[in-house]
């Protein structure tokens, strides 16, 4: 499965709800959005999913949710991100089939390999550094980190896409690929490069 090179993850923003983020950052040519809502309640996050795919649809996109296989069925999104404690992949792939894609978290290489085995589609990575977005944050990669899990990967001749995710700026995209991570997951550095543009032009 080819998946791009740049995920953005929505968040709480008092202007913009989560579907007008996606549907902006569709429309600035990025082709991958997860819905990540964790402190609105499920029928919230239904209705904003919902918003989201169908501005995916007229893009050409792709909206992914975050730690719910449930809504992920329910709203037929095109993914479905699951943390390390949300339901194992295996299973999760046993209810939505074969053609979604399936993330999983990981913060060691042991849980890359974890990952790989239940048969995740991408790994997301992280967090490379601190983040305000997550809380109870795992420990820091940082460059070195994340060049150490790609070699162990090459040792093993393991080809998946992996995510680095976690307090990434724009201008850290060069350092992470020079250690050899081709892919990355942002939410406030994307977010702050389009959000001033949007804002004038809907004000």
């Amino acid at each position: 499965m080819i998946l791009e090179q740049i995920q953005y993850i929505t968040r709480d923003d008092e202007n913009f709800s989560h579907s007008q983020q996606a549907e902006i950052m569709f429309e600035q040519g990025i082709k991958l959005v997860q819905i990540r809502m964790k402190n609105a309640s499920r029928d919230e996050i239904v209705e904003e999913s919902q918003k989201a795919i169908l501005y995916a649809n007229r893009f050409n996109s792709r909206v992914i949710i975050n730690d719910s296989v449930e809504i992920a069925k329910e709203v037929n999104a095109h993914g479905v991100h699951l943390g390390l404690n949300d339901m194992p992949v295996d299973e999760a792939r046993n209810v939505l089939g074969k053609d979604i894609i399936i993330g999983g978290t990981a913060n060691t290489v042991e849980h890359v390999f974890f990952q790989i085995k239940k048969g995740v589609d991408y790994v997301g990575m992280g967090p490379f550094k601190y983040t305000l977005t997550k809380e109870n944050l795992s420990p820091i990669i940082g460059l070195h980190g994340y060049s150490e899990i790609v070699d162990q990967l090459k040792q093993r001749k393991i080809k998946i896409p992996v995510f680095a995710v976690g307090g990434i700026a724009l201008n850290d995209i060069k350092e992470l690929q020079k250690v050899g991570i081709k892919h990355v997951a942002i939410s406030k550095g994307l977010w702050d490069k389009y959000k001033p543009i949007e804002l004038y032009k809907r004000n």
